[in-house]
């Protein structure tokens, strides 16, 4: 390097210096993940390679990071078939706690209409669809948690692990339902959610979305 070059190479680093880390060294978001101006879209649906194909646990920290960064964006755009209720749980507080509004483009069911119903605005977009069913825990899971915590909990058969089963499950729907409630959407409809049995799903029309408070165009306060 000559030295009619330092001046230059001492500005050059003086402004990478002054800009902000994500800028310097920002990864790839990831596949399920898009910025779209103020949207971010999570599409679980798409063509992921190396991850689930559906909503995980490792998509809340996601989540956070990415709206840590993007603090432009204002709506989450969905597309997911569901997956993780927990994960779908905590993702819903992000997206409450920044104040997102929410839309569906393709599909939205099971775990993620609790991620929908967290925004303060809801649309879904033409052609698009939001179903409901019942929650299930697949009998191989059942069994690998009993294994798991049945010495932790004091289950002495597998009976008391039903009997705690049983209470569980009916604490569940009641604070599902609660959400549901809180998020504004009309009670008889909120307990017609918990009809359909897993195995199936139930679309209702736009129309009857925005009858029972699950579509809203106007966020609460701007009402």
């Amino acid at each position: 390097m000559n030295r009619s070059s330092l001046p230059i190479f001492s500005l050059l680093c003086l402004v990478l210096l002054a800009l902000p880390l994500p800028l310097l060294a920002r990864e790839p978001l990831p596949q399920k993940f898009r910025i779209d101006g103020e949207a971010l879209v999570f599409d679980t649906e798409t063509d992921i390679t190396g991850a689930a194909s559906e909503i995980t646990p490792e998509d809340i920290d996601a989540f956070r990071s990415i709206l840590a960064d993007n603090p432009q964006v204002t709506e989450i755009r969905l597309n997911s078939g569901g997956g993780s209720v927990y994960a779908g749980a905590e993702i819903a507080w992000i997206v409450m706690d920044h104040g997102l509004n929410t839309s569906v483009d393709g599909e939205c069911v099971s775990a993620c209409v609790d991620i929908f119903l967290a925004g303060q605005r809801r649309r879904m977009m033409l052609g698009s669809k939001i179903g409901f069913h019942q929650r299930s825990w697949a009998p191989e899971a059942v069994q690998s948690y009993y294994r798991e915590w049945r010495d932790d909990e004091d289950w002495a058969t597998p009976f008391e692990f039903g009997s705690w089963i049983y209470q569980d499950t009916q604490e569940e729907i009641y604070e599902q339902l609660t959400y549901l409630v809180s998020r504004g959407v009309d009670p008889v409809f909120a307990i017609e959610t918990m009809r359909v049995r897993p195995n199936a799903e139930w679309y209702p029309s736009r129309l009857r979305l925005v009858a029972a408070g699950v579509l809203r165009e106007q966020a609460p306060q701007d009402q």
